[in-house]
């Protein structure tokens, strides 16, 4: 059994993640970090992560960046491993990150669905077969209208993905309405749309001469990415310190 404590267990990821343990015999939440105390849990809620009294394996959190750097600091001096799913992060926290992953085992991840961490793979091979023979490559993601950035961190890291299989040869565009030119050969164009309750959408487009081939990845639902997360914490409980990612969840599958 994997005791977890869920940092930021009363914020919507939270809730789902909790719900979603309570069906897994795997795992247990025995501890809550928020300062948000309008929801009744069946396990004890602290305001910080330094007040928490009871033992446990490894920290879920899905809260904000800034708490971030405070639970790095608690990890490190306490040795306990964390699943890092809170984004919008400053490069000083990424450095952060690298450094605690020196001391504790960190898993971090652009998104912890285990599809769409399939989905890099594929992007990869999917890239060293068709740019060569000048098909043209295009990421397109959609999310609901109260998503502060754009393009998504996924959609970037898809990106990332098939930039690695051309040798990082290829530069991003974000737009093309400020230019009046042909598509030059080596560009990856990304594009976001925003609207109602998307919970999630990313596509990638290999577009050829006579024939389009396309990798989609749709999420219904935020259960998908609390799904991820309780694999990569029951995965992460007793690992040595390192920087972790998803590859190596779905790798032990």
């Amino acid at each position: 059994m994997t005791r977890v404590v869920m940092h930021g267990c009363n914020g919507h990821m939270g809730r789902v993640i909790t719900d979603l343990c309570k069906a897994d015999s795997e795992v247990s939440i025995v501890a809550g970090v928020d300062k948000f105390k309008g929801i009744e849990n069946k396990y004890p809620v602290f305001d910080s992560i330094s007040d928490v009294d009871v033992d446990f394996d490894v920290i879920i959190d899905f809260s904000n960046a800034a708490a971030v750097d405070d639970l790095l600091t608690y990890c490190e001096s306490n040795g306990k491993p964390v699943v890092l799913c809170t984004t919008g992060l400053t490069d000083d926290m990424i450095n952060h990150v690298d450094s605690a992953s020196k001391k504790v085992a960190v898993l971090r991840s652009a998104n912890m669905s285990l599809g769409i961490n399939t989905l890099f793979d594929l992007c990869k091979k999917a890239t060293q077969v068709f740019a060569d023979a000048g098909y043209d490559i295009e990421i397109v993601e959609k999310h609901h209208n109260q998503k502060l950035d754009a393009p998504s961190g996924t959609a970037l890291a898809l990106a990332d993905a098939c930039n690695e299989a051309l040798d990082e040869k290829y530069e991003y565009c974000y737009g093309r309405a400020d230019r009046r030119e042909k598509r030059p050969k080596n560009e990856i164009g990304i594009s976001a749309v925003r609207g109602g309750n998307i919970v999630g959408e990313h596509e990638v487009i290999f577009a050829g001469l006579d024939e389009v081939i396309t990798i989609k990845h749709t999420a219904y639902s935020k259960s998908v990415f609390a799904k991820g997360a309780v694999e990569a914490a029951k995965f992460l409980a007793g690992k040595p310190a390192g920087l972790y990612d998803m590859k190596q969840v779905i790798a032990e599958k």
